[in-house]
C-alpha cells in the first residue's frame, strides 16, 4: 500500500479505467431469484432493506411472513402504518416451530402462505416480492421443494425479484438462485453475552 498522493491518483485512475470497461459489458436486466442464508444474522434485515429501496425507487412489492407471528417486527409496524399503499404485507404463520409445536398447523398454514406468495409474484405490479424465513418451512417439508422451485422458473414473471430468506436453504433452491448470500456467524451477544433480543436490533 502506497501513502504517496500522486501514485495513489494513477492507480485509481487505472482501476475506474477498468471499472469502466467492465461496466460497459453487464447491460442486462432481469428478476432475480435472491437467497439469503446461513447461521448468522441479517438475512431478514438484508430482505427488508431491499424492500425499502425498492420504496424509494417508487417500485410496488410485497412481503410475506412465513414463520413469524405475533411477535412484534418494527419492519412489520413500518411498512403496514406508512407504505401500505406499495407494500402488500401478509404474516402467515404463528410462530417459531418450538413455539407451536403442531407440526399439521405449521404446515396449513405455511402451504397458505405459499399460495399467498405465489399470487403476490404472479401479480407483475409487484416488482419484488420477499418470503420471510421460507427456509425454515422447506427445511421442515411443510411446502415442497419440488414445487417452489418448478414455480419460481416457470412461473415467475421474468422481471419479478423474489426474495427468499432463511437458514438452512435447500441445495435445490440454492442451484436456481441468481444471487446467494451466507450469513456467517462470528459472534452474537445472544451466546456470548446473554444479552436478549432488542427491538431495532433483532426486531
Amino acid at each position: 500500500m502506497t501513502h504517496d498522493p500522486e501514485r495513489h491518483t494513477q492507480k485509481m485512475i487505472r482501476i475506474k479505467a477498468a471499472r469502466d470497461k467492465m461496466m460497459a459489458t453487464k447491460t442486462g436486466e432481469k428478476g432475480l431469484i435472491i437467497v439469503h442464508t446461513g447461521n448468522g444474522k441479517g438475512k431478514s434485515s438484508s430482505g427488508f432493506g431491499m424492500i425499502l429501496r425498492c420504496i424509494g425507487n417508487g417500485m410496488q412489492c410485497a412481503v410475506v411472513q412465513f414463520i413469524k407471528g405475533s411477535m412484534p417486527s418494527g419492519e412489520r409496524s413500518l411498512l403496514k402504518e406508512r407504505f401500505a399503499d406499495v407494500c402488500a404485507f401478509h404474516t402467515m404463520g404463528e410462530g417459531f416451530t418450538w413455539e407451536t409445536q403442531d407440526r399439521v398447523r405449521d404446515t396449513e398454514m405455511a402451504q397458505a402462505a405459499w399460495h399467498k406468495a405465489k399470487d403476490l409474484i404472479r401479480d407483475d405490479a409487484n416488482s419484488m416480492v420477499l418470503l420471510d424465513e421460507i427456509n425454515i418451512a422447506l427445511r421442515y417439508d411443510y411446502l415442497d421443494i419440488a414445487d417452489v422451485v418448478r414455480f419460481l422458473t416457470e412461473e415467475k414473471p421474468p422481471m419479478t425479484h423474489v426474495v427468499l430468506t432463511g437458514r438452512n436453504a435447500k441445495p435445490e433452491l440454492i442451484e436456481i438462485a441468481d444471487l446467494v448470500s451466507e450469513m456467517k456467524e462470528i459472534k452474537h451477544p445472544f451466546r456470548d453475552q446473554g444479552v436478549k433480543a432488542q427491538p431495532g436490533v433483532e426486531f
